[in-house]
């Protein structure tokens, strides 16, 4: 059921990641005023992935912030994100990368567990932006 090319509407941006020959994926895909960025790991250009998880943390945004942008949106439009852990040791190391790039308006977010495709890899993550006006009205803060 491959090659049925671009739908209407939507834009499609690559990183370059060495798996998108063996997946077939998109790094990110604009759909209207969405924009889908797909589980994301730590690598650098040259294919080598540093072993600490704050590092790679912080790797993996930077791949996510570069999608968006190439589609036309950026963190601050990010709206969820999931983390993807090959260890919980890892949580608050990747966490507090994640809390310092979303502080002044963190997504919602799930944090889990999994295997990943490379052994060097501690994490992937994904997200999703939102680029249009929201047409409800703002519920009361429940202070989360």
């Amino acid at each position: 059921m491959g090659g049925l090319g671009a739908t209407p509407g939507q834009r499609r941006a690559s990183s370059g990641s060495l798996w998108k020959p063996v997946i077939g994926f998109s790094r990110a895909v604009r759909v209207g005023n969405r924009v889908l960025v797909a589980g994301t790991g730590p690598v650098w250009p040259d294919g080598t992935c540093d072993p600490d998880s704050a590092m790679q943390a912080a790797r993996c945004l930077e791949i996510i912030a570069t999608a968006l942008g190439n589609l036309g949106a950026s963190l601050d439009d990010v709206v969820r994100t999931r983390l993807l852990l090959a260890d919980v040791a890892y949580a608050e190391a990747v966490g507090r990368v994640h809390a310092a790039t979303f502080s002044a308006s963190p997504p919602a977010a799930t944090m889990v567990v999994v295997g990943l495709l490379d052994p060097r890899w501690k994490l992937e993550i994904e997200a999703e932006a939102d680029l249009g006006p929201d047409p409800a009205p703002p519920l009361a803060s429940d202070g989360a």
